[in-house]
Formats: C-alpha cells, structure tokens, sequence
C-alpha cells in the first residue's frame, strides 16, 4: 500500500495545470489577491459562454481516471462541473459565481492530492466516468434544450404546447 508522501510527489502534466489556470486564475486584479480567469470571461456571454467552457472541464474530469483518482473523488469532480455549469447559466448571479467557484482549480487539487500513480485506468473506472461524462451531457442538452424553449415562449408569445 502506498503511503500518503509517495501519493504527494505525484506530478501532473503541465499541460493540464495549464489549462485549470487558463480557465481560472489567467489574470489577476491588481492589488488584490483575486484571480479569475477566461471561465469568468468567456461566462459572460449567456448560455454560450458556459457550454463552452463545459468543454475542457470535462477533460480535465476525464484526466482524473489517468491519474487513478478514486471513483468517489471522481464523483466529486463531476459535482464541481455540475455546479460550475448550472450556477454559471443565472444571469448576473451566474457571472457573479463564476469568478468565486474554480471549479477547475478544484479538480486540479482533488487530482493532486487523490491520485494513486497507477500508469492507466481499469475499465471499471472508464465506465463509472464515461457515465458520469453521459450524466454531464445530458445536463447540457437538456439545459440547451430547457433555453430554446424559453426563448421560443418569449419571441412568440404561445403557449409551449
């Protein structure tokens, strides 16, 4: 069994460290600790901004299973996806959350300190996350789907059924 040191000295590409940094902590307001990144930007345009974004998180997911994170911090991960999204989609609250919830970042940290070292993932693990990715999705569809309706309801002012 591994000890919790060796479970520390686990590096991750930085490639990935690169892109949670891209989406959350790119630039930084001057003299002041806070950071925000193309996330909180590119957040700004609505629904839009969100789903692309959505995009790299869930790489960034996908990469925990390479990593051997645990399917329970996994799930976890997905949680901050989640979140991230459906907070983001509320105008100006949305905005608002994007700046505060690095949800990326997060994921970063959960891959860094529950990572096992193994070189692949067991197809178990591939499974469990490519149903996590599938429940992901299919939140984004829906919510996709959810805001067409809405703005069909609103420019032509029937009834939705």
């Amino acid at each position: 069994m591994e000890s919790i040191q060796q479970r520390k000295e686990i590096e991750i590409e930085k490639s990935l460290d690169d892109l949670s940094r891209y989406l959350d902590g790119l630039f930084r307001i001057p003299g002041t600790g806070w950071r925000f990144g193309l996330d909180a930007l590119i957040g700004l345009i609505p629904n839009i901004g969100d789903t692309l974004t959505f995009l790299p998180s869930m790489y960034i997911l996908f990469s925990g299973v390479r990593y051997g994170v645990p399917k329970i911090t996994l799930l976890r991960m997905a949680l901050n996806i989640a979140i991230d999204y459906l907070v983001g989609m509320i105008p100006f609250l949305g905005d608002a959350f994007d700046f505060v919830w690095k949800s990326n970042m997060k994921n970063m940290n959960l891959i860094r300190t529950r990572a096992t070292g193994r070189d692949k993932g067991t197809s178990s693990d591939y499974l469990f996350i490519f149903g996590l990715m599938g429940g992901l999705l299919f939140l984004l569809f829906a919510s996709i789907a959810a805001s067409g309706l809405i703005l069909y309801w609103v420019f032509t002012s029937r009834p939705l059924l």
